[in-house]
């Protein structure tokens, strides 16, 4: 599979580099910048592409900004966001992409490589991976929507959801039957007026699209 990496940090995109190596991946660029980005994918075609959110020149939101316009140049596109902070306005445009293959890891987080190559291999395949911080941030940037509705674990459950987990791993990590977990999603894709979806990225990135159309209200 080939990559493409977007990372202004020379030490970090050649770390980044070597272990994509190391995992089996061609990595067909790095870049340093957002317009570099866009033109590296649209040249390349990776199968998954890491980017930084704060690139030059003003080290804002450039990086997923670009991620956004990149996924508009080609539907599709595989981005795993690898960044320090947590850009809640173009992240939440970004997630609620119904094309899927999206994920939003935080670099100080990150505790062990073999997790981290999981992750990126999962995005890859078209799955959703999220940091937890990440989805707490983007679930509590209103406090006047439908959300306000759900119980306790209906929120536990959606945050297992926003980070990529299926119902199995909910049942573990939450310590409740299936059906507990069947009943809880039903509940709260009605509460938030969603349809459920088989896929578990599908759910993440609805819920995320509905928290995003919310924005401006």
């Amino acid at each position: 599979m080939r990559a493409v990496i977007a990372e202004d940090s020379v030490l970090l995109s050649e770390g980044l580099t070597l272990l994509l190596s190391r995992a089996g991946f061609e990595v067909a660029a790095t870049v340093a910048d957002g317009d570099k980005f866009v033109e590296a994918v649209t040249e390349h075609r990776p199968d998954i592409t890491i980017v930084d959110v704060r690139m030059p020149p003003t080290f804002r939101d450039e990086g997923i900004r670009a991620a956004i316009a990149a996924r508009r140049a080609v539907p599709g596109l595989r981005v795993l966001v690898l960044s320090q902070y947590v850009e809640t306005t173009y992240a939440s445009e970004l997630l609620a992409d119904a094309n899927g293959g999206v994920g939003y890891l935080l670099k100080d987080r990150v505790g062990q490589v073999a997790e981290f190559v999981d992750a990126i291999k999962r995005v890859a395949a078209g799955g959703t991976v999220m940091d937890p911080e990440v989805v707490a941030q983007l679930l509590t940037r209103r406090t006047d929507d439908p959300i306000d509705a759900l119980t306790p674990r209906e929120r536990e459950v959606l945050s297992l959801m926003a980070q990529g987990h299926g119902n199995l791993a909910i049942c573990e990590r939450l310590f409740i039957a299936e059906t507990s977990v069947q009943k809880h999603i039903g509940s709260i894709f009605t509460k938030l007026d969603l349809p459920a979806s088989e896929s578990g990225h599908r759910r993440v990135l609805a819920v995320l699209a509905y928290l995003n159309s919310q924005r401006g209200s």
